[in-house]
């Protein structure tokens, strides 16, 4: 059951430890750049704190919670839902390290889709309408999250990444869409063996963060 707006105004309910306050490192709205959602206009929500700990991370300002103020969870969504786009991306660091049930609440109140990016290492909270699973070596998923996941997007940063992929493909839903995503810093080697890969393996298809190229957040 979620938690009411009227106590949340009323001041009855504040605890960051209830998901009503949340660290924001930064919101902002875009194109989201990866995997199946890939092109359509969507709003970010990027979460504060971390502990998974990739060592190639783009945002390891995110990590560290304690350096970010946070916010009500309906401050959040009234802005969000100020945009043309229906869609908001949970995302962070790794925001399951928060109690999102309030948030997701806030943000269907307000006609918007959820998805959220995690790696699946913390329990699932909140409704989500869509769930893109990434695991990382340096903390797996819970095996739970994988049954339910709707996307799957494998990080390569090295060659044995693509049996980490196919080791996970094993754990999710057949209707769950399969994505390999080069490492960033490394795309320039990774790709070619992605291409390679994904024509021998037809099932999974690529993704480019294509808003790195668009130079857009």
């Amino acid at each position: 059951m979620g938690i009411s707006t009227d106590k949340v105004l009323s001041g009855e309910i504040t605890s960051v430890g209830e998901g009503i306050m949340l660290p924001l490192m930064e919101s902002f709205y875009t194109i989201q750049g990866e995997g199946f959602h890939q092109g359509k206009a969507a709003y970010f929500i990027r979460l504060a704190g971390c502990d998974v700990g990739c060592v190639w991370c783009d945002v390891k300002e995110s990590w560290d919670a304690s350096q970010y103020k946070s916010y009500n969870i309906h401050a959040l969504a009234e802005k969000a839902a100020k945009f043309p786009g229906k869609t908001v991306v949970i995302t962070g660091g790794e925001p399951l390290m928060h109690p999102l049930d309030p948030l997701c609440n806030a943000l269907h109140e307000k006609g918007l889709h959820t998805h959220i990016e995690t790696s699946g290492s913390h329990p699932l909270s909140g409704h989500w309408d869509w769930i893109c699973l990434s695991p990382k070596k340096f903390k797996p998923p819970i095996p739970e999250i994988c049954k339910i996941a709707n996307e799957l997007k494998i990080i390569i940063y090295n060659k044995s990444d693509f049996a980490w992929a196919e080791k996970y493909a094993a754990t999710v839903s057949s209707d769950c869409k399969l994505f390999l995503q080069p490492e960033w810093g490394k795309a320039a080697s990774m790709v070619p063996m992605i291409v390679a890969y994904i024509k021998a393996h037809p099932e999974w298809k690529i993704s480019l963060q294509i808003h790195k190229y668009l130079g857009v957040p």
